[in-house]
């Protein structure tokens, strides 16, 4: 995992250059990766999906594709929110945006997503069993539906973010 500051500071997932996947931990063992031995694997699945977000099958269940650009990543618990590093001096100044980046974010449609429990963020491209070898980062979600939606917001002259912010439905 990637780190831009201080200790104490946010963890960032990057990826090699494909799409980021959060994927529950209780079907990780089922995500193959780019391994796949179909004629398509479940990194092109990832890497099919259009837009900000999309979800896709693994095991019984669904992950959570990051889409449009392969852009470092780390999850706010106290906003329930992916923030991807598209442009920022420094992690400060993005993480300072991100309030007002949220405030005046314009959402793109919202997906329904049933999560069973925590999730992995790591490159879509790994297998799930190989995830903790690589830079990823584990996700307490409850289970539970949540409502994902995504934007491209910039807050700032050179600060610019994506945001993934999940919102649990209660019904």
């Amino acid at each position: 995992m990637a780190r831009y500051a201080d200790p104490g500071a946010v963890e960032w997932v990057e990826s090699g250059g494909g799409p980021l996947i959060a994927i529950p931990e209780v079907v990780l063992p089922f995500w193959s990766g780019a391994d796949g031995d179909d004629m398509s694997s479940d990194y092109d699945r990832a890497c099919d999906v259009e837009g900000f977000i999309g979800l896709v099958p693994v095991g019984d269940t669904r992950a959570l594709v990051l889409g449009d650009e392969p852009a470092s990543t780390s999850y706010l618990p106290e906003h329930g929110t992916f923030v991807r590093w598209c442009a920022a001096e420094s992690e400060d100044e993005l993480l300072a945006g991100v309030p007002a980046a949220l405030a005046a974010a314009e959402w793109e449609r919202e997906v329904q997503w049933n999560v069973p429990g925590p999730v992995v963020l790591f490159d879509a491209a790994w297998p799930g069993t190989a995830s903790a070898r690589t830079d990823h980062l584990r996700v307490a979600l409850a289970p539970g539906r949540y409502a994902v939606r995504a934007a491209y917001v910039e807050p700032g002259p050179e600060t610019w973010v994506g945001l993934v912010q999940l919102r649990r439905l209660t019904s």
